[in-house]
């Protein structure tokens, strides 16, 4: 079984039980905690993955680490890595919060700026494009970024929308030497 394959099984059974026990907030909160420590602390995710760790060790490191997590959060990595798949618990975060986000009718999204934006320019880039990928609401991730010159950029999903300076004069570029 290929490794989207297990993280989409794990992810929806562990999304299933969070949103049976009204716990999807929750659950979503300890997992991006749980992937920052796995994509912040590579000596960590070697550790799990050597081969001289017995699972119990494993398990023992697992609930250190995550100990104030709930039980649900708790088991699952218990579970992942009693079956040797620590590699795919990014990707089964990934997954569920995919699913907590399709049924809030939320999406991520980055958005590309010169200056940090406040919290009502957030909302109001929310309220404008959530709509147009057919949510209610975005959690916007704020990135700064000197090179777009003014405006802003926004990534969401798969789809990229560019009112930026620098998106604005590549356009006129290109329709002037076209």
């Amino acid at each position: 079984m290929s490794n989207p394959t297990v993280a989409k099984r794990y992810a929806t059974a562990l999304y299933e039980v969070a949103n049976k026990q009204s716990l999807l907030n929750t659950v979503e909160d300890e997992l991006r905690v749980v992937k920052e420590v796995f994509l912040s602390n590579p000596s960590f995710v070697k550790t799990l993955k050597s081969p001289k760790l017995t699972p119990e060790k494993k398990q023992e490191l697992l609930k250190t680490a995550f100990g104030s997590a709930s039980t649900y959060v708790q088991n699952t990595l218990l579970i992942l890595a009693e079956r040797h798949r620590e590699e795919v618990i990014p990707e089964v975060v990934d997954y569920f919060i995919e699913l907590a986000n399709n049924a809030k009718g939320v999406a991520d999204a980055k958005v590309y700026s010169v200056q940090p934006l406040t919290d009502a320019q957030k909302e109001a880039l929310s309220l404008a494009f959530a709509p147009k990928v057919g949510k209610t609401a975005l959690r916007i991730e704020n990135i700064t970024d000197s090179n777009l010159l003014g405006g802003v950029k926004l990534r969401i999903g798969n789809r990229i929308f560019d009112g930026s300076l620098r998106g604005k004069l590549d356009r006129l570029q290109r329709k002037l030497l076209g």
